[in-house]
């Protein structure tokens, strides 16, 4: 009876021991983990200045980089959307639209190599930007158009990802959050549920990764008023833009923090910022619609 009476006691000191040597270890690997991350970001990208944005940036590729790798991947991307759209009179005028905004806006400085595709989906209301230039958009959306300024609209948008280089930024980071997240995960884990730190650290890669996928929709809106303004367009044709994706989604969107495109009416309230910045006395007659 004494023994058992002792044995208990020590027991439970002895659990409590382990439990607090457990955490210590955990919180040994994820700083080792956090560091290492830390120390791969840093040195394995490059922090560059991009006079477009006026902001430094650290980015996972070179430009040259960029444009090879949307070349690559241009044509299983259009595949994934039923390729090209037949229609050569549309392609025709994407390709004009787009060219103009190009040639008559800061983009045109770069070495990126534009390119415009209008796909044959016409189910899927969409349009983005591949690395280097490759710019598409689907039949779907384009049919919702009814002027060519919410065509330059859309494309100055994307055309505003490719000078953002929001790839290359992103690539950069998804590398530091895939490991701070993987930190976080193991120090939190719970012994008892193995899965709790792939768990946990998905959840904090998706908020995170979330936030930044919003900032470079709010800066390629700003972008894309700008080249608009630079090209002849009257910006507030993006305001009607907005009008189409908000109408697409029936008013099924999610909350915007959880969602990397913010809200149609979030992205109006900054497009009409972005107008009134570029035009302080108010927007001129005569740009086209």
């Amino acid at each position: 009876m004494r023994r058992s009476i002792l044995t208990k006691p020590r027991r439970a000191y002895g659990g409590s021991r382990s439990s607090g040597g457990s955490l210590k270890g955990r919180l040994l690997i994820g700083l080792v983990i956090a560091l290492f991350s830390v120390g791969a970001y840093f040195f394995g990208t490059q922090d560059v200045y991009n006079p477009i944005t006026e902001e430094n940036q650290r980015v996972a590729m070179t430009v040259d980089q960029e444009i090879q790798l949307g070349l690559q991947a241009a044509p299983q991307m259009a595949q994934q959307f039923g390729g090209l759209d037949p229609d050569s009179r549309a392609q025709a005028l994407v390709d004009e639209v787009g060219q103009r905004l190009v040639q008559a806006s800061a983009a045109g400085e770069t070495d990126y190599q534009f390119e415009f595709h209008l796909l044959a989906d016409d189910k899927t209301i969409n349009a983005f930007a591949l690395p280097g230039g490759q710019i598409f958009i689907t039949a779907a959306l384009y049919e919702r158009f009814q002027t060519e300024g919410q065509l330059a609209g859309v494309l100055g948008h994307e055309i505003g990802h490719v000078v953002g280089r929001h790839s290359a930024e992103q690539m950069a980071k998804a590398r530091l959050m895939e490991g701070l997240a993987g930190a976080a995960g193991v120090v939190v884990a719970d012994p008892d549920n193995p899965q709790s730190s792939a768990q946990m650290a998905a959840v904090v890669a998706q908020v995170v990764n979330m936030k930044h996928g919003r900032d470079d929709e709010l800066e390629s809106d700003r972008l894309g008023v700008r080249f608009m303004a630079d090209a002849g367009y009257d910006p507030r044709s993006l305001l009607a833009v907005m009008e189409i994706l908000a109408e697409s989604n029936g008013g099924q969107t999610p909350p915007e923090f959880f969602s990397t495109h913010p809200n149609p009416e979030r992205r109006s309230e900054r497009i009409q910022e972005a107008i009134k910045a570029e035009f302080p006395n108010g927007v001129p007659d005569g740009l086209i619609q």
